[in-house]
């Protein structure tokens, strides 16, 4: 993959990702606490559910990042596909506490969606870190980096932030 692709595929994730918590209302992410509406659990099984889960995403974050970081220049084609069906598999990880939750009418708090917003970002720039470390060196970063681009994450999130909470949704009253 050339790096204007990778700096493409990764501009159009990070786009997709940063509005992706404020779009759906289903949860992306097993909390420790209970949500409104959400199926009653006790604390030790909610605890056991986010644990489990962090460990699951984390490990597939670390094998896209060892996987991609070793393959990137193996052809454009092949890592494309490693990157899509990688996504497909978090994806899928991604949809299972939704799933658990299916036919209730979760409301996830703006804290809740910051967190989600959060993961999201660091899944992105493990991404754009394993892009990196497949074309050469790794560059340190400081702390201004990881403000600067978390702040651009939210500038990419605000559209739907404000089409979820800032617009004023009006009823339509229907003559019968």
């Amino acid at each position: 993959m050339s790096q204007t692709t990778a700096i493409w595929v990764l501009i159009v994730l990070a786009l997709i990702f940063a509005n992706l918590p404020f779009v759906l209302q289903r949860p992306l992410l097993f909390l420790p606490w209970p949500q409104k509406a959400e199926q009653p659990r006790p604390a030790l099984q909610r605890w056991a559910l986010f644990i489990v889960f962090s460990a699951l995403l984390g490990g597939l974050a670390v094998g896209a990042y060892v996987w991609l970081s070793q393959q990137f220049f193996s052809s454009s084609m092949s890592v494309l596909l490693t990157t899509l069906s990688l996504l497909l598999i978090g994806a899928v990880l991604f949809y299972i506490p939704g799933w658990l939750n299916a036919g209730r009418g979760i409301h996830k708090s703006l804290f809740d969606r910051f967190i989600e917003l959060t993961v999201l970002y660091g899944l992105v720039g493990l991404l754009g870190t394993a892009f990196e470390a497949g074309i050469g060196n790794v560059f340190p970063q400081e702390w201004e980096f990881y403000a600067i681009t978390y702040s651009l994450f939210l500038v990419l999130g605000y559209p739907s932030f404000v089409m979820r909470y800032l617009l004023k949704r009006r009823r339509v009253l229907v003559a019968q």
